[in-house]
């Protein structure tokens, strides 16, 4: 059966379409767009997902929600070891390690200047916090990108997936400008052909 992916415009879910095509493995889009007012996800992805977030992907009649989960499950199952260092090795260990930094560490302050920036003035006293926490993990960020240009390795890896978002959010926030590294990153991403597949089935995406 074909993969299913949930996918909300301009949302993390647009890197699991970038993997698929990376993989050459066929899937089908069911398209949800965010609220015009509020920017949150329409109510019918509850009805796929109990906190009605996307990424979520259905496959043979498993719903698997999670980014990096979904990466996990997509290399092993239909990726035939591409993507993925060898198990066992250094290189697997960085891998995970940055596969999931991209949600449990980068996220975090990336959110709360999502969400603070709704509050105005009522935000001050948090945001040099914030300011400070979102330059020290893009910092880091910048930090990791090989001489290769990826992250591990000398190839392209599920940890290249999964830090393509906040990567692209650093570039969108202006934090490009000083953290060069992470901007050809980021660019060298979009190039990609894959990612302009995805880009191209996903429809607009305000971090390209």
């Amino acid at each position: 059966m074909t993969i299913i992916v949930h996918h909300l415009n301009n949302s993390r879910s647009q890197r699991i379409l970038w993997l698929l095509e990376e993989l050459g493995v066929p899937y089908d889009i069911r398209h949800h767009s965010r609220d015009a007012v509020t920017n949150l996800a329409p109510p019918e992805l509850l009805a796929v997902h109990p906190l009605g977030k996307s990424p979520v992907i259905q496959d043979g009649g498993k719903t698997i929600y999670e980014s990096a989960a979904i990466v996990e499950y997509i290399c092993e199952r239909h990726g035939g070891g591409h993507l993925v260092p060898p198990r066992g090795g250094d290189d697997h260990i960085r891998y995970l390690e940055l596969l999931h930094f991209a949600e449990g560490s980068a996220m975090t302050p990336i959110l709360l200047n999502i969400y603070t920036s709704r509050l105005g003035e009522a935000a001050a006293p948090l945001q040099p916090r914030i300011q400070q926490q979102l330059k020290s993990h893009f910092e880091f960020l910048e930090s990791q990108i090989q001489p290769s240009g990826y992250l591990v390795g000398d190839t392209l890896t599920g940890a290249d997936i999964m830090n393509s978002f906040p990567a692209e959010a650093a570039v969108k926030m202006g934090f490009g400008a000083n953290l060069p590294k992470l901007a050809k990153y980021v660019a060298d991403i979009h190039a990609r052909p894959a990612f302009q597949v995805a880009l191209e089935k996903g429809g607009p995406y305000a971090y390209a």
